[in-house]
């Protein structure tokens, strides 16, 4: 709906098109920006230190443990990050061999494999230290979609598991588990609105039903400091020439351009 209210031209619109001369020296604001307008980022072997780059897998059966290595050694030593805390993989899509479920389950057996102390339910496996995702609304608990946080405490006799939100503990019965799913790995989708130190982005052809121009943008702006991107360039240079297939059908455009000739007052808000 946001982008058939900038396409009525009866709002104020803002364009960042030109970064600071330090984000020059980013390279993920530099492929960021070059993704936008349909180009191809600089994919590149990198010289020295860099915040971007591309890793190649010829397939998923070979991307799934080099993201495997990237989170649990090869990042955490070059560049001094914490596996689970700081280091974020996303992938276009929930399904497949480097889907979102399926990544999550190999990262969980490397990072963190489950002790005796642990809790199955919802198709899912809680234990101590687990990443995890809130994925709906809680007032009471005061968690909210999109909030990660860790698994504290499984408690089998009180039939209760704790998990840490920022500091905060939130206490779940193990009937409301349903409301929070692991987090080593999340979709692309479920990121938007955060940002993590780290991104380790799955890039394979087998994604083409996923491979759109939003979504790798989205994952690559949502790294602080590292975007590593695990695959193969042509995936990449699909991605960006596809714009996003789930087309929205709304007349909000002639609306409010209606609205705006019937009432001139708006007219002259839009132009101030």
């Amino acid at each position: 709906m946001l982008a058939h209210i900038i396409a009525s031209g009866t709002v104020p619109v803002v364009r960042l098109t030109e970064g600071s001369p330090q984000a020059a020296q980013s390279r993920i604001i530099t492929s960021a920006h070059r993704v936008n307008p349909r180009l191809v980022p600089d994919l590149s072997k990198p010289e020295g230190g860099s915040d971007f780059c591309l890793v190649p897998a010829d397939d998923p059966d070979a991307a799934v443990p080099l993201i495997i290595a990237l989170v649990k050694t090869r990042i955490p030593q070059r560049f001094g990050l914490d596996a689970i805390r700081d280091i974020q993989v996303l992938s276009p899509m929930n399904r497949g061999g480097v889907g979102a479920r399926s990544l999550n389950i190999e990262l969980r057996k490397a990072l963190n494999p489950a002790g005796e102390r642990k809790v199955e339910r919802f198709g899912g496996t809680f234990a101590p230290s687990d990443k995890s995702i809130q994925i709906v609304n809680d007032c009471d608990k005061e968690v909210y979609n999109g909030d990660i946080g860790y698994v504290e405490d499984v408690d089998p006799d009180a039939t209760e598991l704790t998990a840490s939100f920022d500091g905060r503990a939130a206490i779940y019965g193990f009937g409301e588990l349903d409301t929070l799913v692991p987090a080593y790995a999340a979709t692309i989708h479920r990121s938007q609105g955060s940002e993590y130190p780290a991104v380790v982005m799955p890039v394979m052809p087998q994604h083409h039903t996923t491979l759109q121009r939003n979504l790798l943008y989205t994952g690559v702006t949502r790294g602080k400091r590292l975007v590593v991107l695990a695959g193969q360039k042509k995936a990449v240079a699909i991605a960006v020439r596809i714009v996003s297939g789930c087309r929205r059908w709304s007349k909000m455009k002639e609306w409010r351009a209606a609205t705006r000739t019937a009432n001139p007052s708006l007219r002259h808000a839009s132009a101030s």
